[in-house]
């Protein structure tokens, strides 16, 4: 049965994730993870693109890539009970997608407690 998957969409909610200093950086993508501590069994994922990242049409299109790129590597790698946020980079726009997705999953692999085991 596939895990359910929500999106944060408070500053509060990306706050906490932030807090937890636990970070994950790649190429393409700057991967955040926390365990939700609420006994939910839902993944939470955000997303975020900088000015940094460049002008709101490069933006928009990474933040539309890593979106993508979540929905097939949280199938395989995303833990229940976690919430992510993916943050864009430069090369999040250029990198190849197969690329993206596997850092996203090599992420929320590395992301996850060493005593869970992923599929």
């Amino acid at each position: 049965m596939p895990i359910a998957v929500e999106r944060l969409k408070t500053r509060s909610q990306f706050l906490a994730v932030a807090a937890t200093r636990r970070k994950w950086a790649a190429d393409g993508l700057v991967l955040q993870a926390r365990a939700r501590e609420d006994g939910t069994s839902h993944i939470g994922i955000g997303f975020t693109a900088t000015k940094k990242v460049g002008n709101a049409v490069v933006r928009n299109r990474s933040r539309r890539r890593l979106k993508e790129a979540a929905r097939v590597a949280l199938g395989r790698a995303g833990i229940a009970g976690y919430d992510y946020v993916a943050i864009a980079r430069a090369a999040t726009q250029d990198i190849a997608f197969d690329r993206l997705v596997a850092d996203f999953e090599a992420a929320a692999r590395r992301l996850a407690p060493r005593d869970t085991v992923t599929r």
